[in-house]
């Protein structure tokens, strides 16, 4: 059945296509850098910028929520009824930092188009998720003088830097950001074969410190008789893993959510497209784990632990025949729905504690905690992204399960107790490196589908 709604929104955003790219290029010129501390002034510019234009589009308690960093930016839209359904979207405003400036082809701020991609830092991480959903209110708002249900717009500006201090803020806000559902506007969007983030892994990152002497010594007058810490380490890593590839620490996989066999059935298609171009990219010539589960699985739903930097002894050039007093490495446990990031670490901090003896001391420190989530795979809200998808671009999207992380969808999910999807709308690349690009036609397309995803979100299942 038609809608005269929808039509007249969806013309009203062909009309103002150009002046809708104008904008957008022009909150792509604001550098909002989070990593570096001489953007502050700009970060906290573009944060003014977009709560002006969400009260000039007509949104309601445009605002800036302060926290101890970054400001949140909340605005809603409520006067669709309260048989409509209400939905919280999540973007972030933040972008990573330029990187070698010699690797871009146009300034980094200052949006360029070339061979149909428009080139800007932030352009596909994620300034096009705020700025779609915006237009897509923009339009509606300006078609039909309201909306088709209730919005809730929270945009974020550290991002980029693990949201650090958003989880204060979104616990002291849990009434005004109350919803029926949240949908993270963060990620790919491919109108070719699309996909939706259906679930996260958490990530837990952490230090541990091994103490021998109270300084370096001289391994000629006390190697064989003092306990070194360089060995220690290696030994608590090479604890880890069985030679399987299966982590060692008790209770490692338990209380994981299991694959239902509709994500399998989807995770298996969309890896047949996508998964050789992973492993390619890999750069080696043979993967481990196999007694685990296949490639996909490994990689995205089951929990995993891995070393990512090693620190003993003299780094200098040259070499110095001691025993190092000291040595670290720096870990990062994936968890996947299920899973209790609190208990993990406890599993883990006893696990490496069980090394400590006299003559050796371990410290391990906690750096962050991202928690995972896993949204309803059959609910209202996917459904009606479904038919937004398949609606715009003749097709439904496959479920894809991500194997990294995002503090922000994990701890919402908490904070909230709501359920949690992700539909990007970024169809580009180089995210976080030279030259991001957004390619130019999907900018109207992924319009569209913002726009008729509100419309579907009001049908419900009828």
């Amino acid at each position: 059945m038609k809608d005269s709604g929808l039509d007249a929104a969806l013309a009203q955003a062909g009309r103002n296509r150009d002046a809708y790219l104008c904008g957008f290029m022009e909150l792509l010129r604001i550098p909002s850098v989070s990593q570096d501390a001489t953007f502050q002034p700009q970060l906290e510019a573009c944060a003014d910028w977009i709560v002006a234009e969400m009260r000039r589009i007509g949104l309601h308690n445009a605002q800036k929520l302060p926290t101890a960093g970054n400001p949140v930016l909340y605005a809603d839209w409520l006067q669709a009824g309260a048989d409509k359904p209400t939905l919280l979207f999540y973007a972030h405003y933040d972008v990573q930092p330029v990187g070698d400036a010699s690797l871009w082809q146009s300034p980094q701020f200052e949006p360029t188009i070339v061979d149909g991609r428009l080139l800007a830092r932030g352009a596909v991480d994620d300034k096009c998720g705020i700025w779609l959903n915006l237009k897509a209110i923009d339009a509606i708002l300006s078609a039909c003088g309201k909306l088709p249900i209730n919005v809730k717009l929270f945009f974020e500006g550290e991002e980029e830097l693990g949201s650090q201090n958003t989880g204060p803020c979104v616990a002291a806000n849990r009434d005004l950001l109350a919803a029926d559902a949240l949908i993270i506007s963060d990620g790919p969007f491919s109108p070719e074969q699309p996909v939706i983030g259906n679930a996260l892994r958490g990530a837990i990152t952490g230090q541990v410190h091994v103490q021998g002497p109270p300084h370096d010594l001289h391994s000629g007058r006390y190697g064989g008789a003092v306990k070194n810490p360089a060995h220690y380490l290696a030994r608590i890593i090479a604890s880890f893993h069985d030679t399987s590839g299966r982590v060692q620490i008790k209770s490692f996989y338990d209380d994981a959510i299991p694959m239902t066999d509709r994500q399998t059935r989807h995770m298996n298609q969309l890896w047949k497209t996508i998964g050789p171009d992973l492993q390619r990219a890999a750069g080696v010539d043979a993967f481990f784990g196999d007694y685990l589960g296949v490639f996909a699985e490994r990689s995205t739903a089951q929990p995993t632990l891995d070393v990512s930097a090693i620190t003993s002894g003299w780094q200098g050039e040259g070499t110095r025949a001691i025993i190092p007093a000291e040595a670290s490495c720096t870990i990062t446990i994936r968890i996947v729905a299920g899973q209790d990031a609190d208990v993990m670490w406890s599993r883990f901090v006893e696990h490496v504690m069980a090394f400590a003896e006299p003559g050796i001391g371990i410290d391990i420190e906690l750096l962050s905690i991202a928690h995972p989530f896993l949204m309803p795979d059959d609910g209202r809200e996917i459904r009606a992204i479904q038919r937004a998808l398949k609606a715009t671009l003749g097709r439904e999207a496959l479920l894809m399960r991500h194997g990294g992380s995002l503090a922000i969808g994990g701890l919402l999910q908490r904070e909230l107790a709501i359920p949690v999807m992700m539909l990007g709308y970024g169809s580009g690349g180089n995210s976080h490196a030279p030259n991001e690009y957004i390619i130019l036609d999907d900018i109207q397309v992924a319009t569209e589908v913002a726009i008729r995803l509100l419309f579907e979100l009001a049908r419900g299942d009828n």
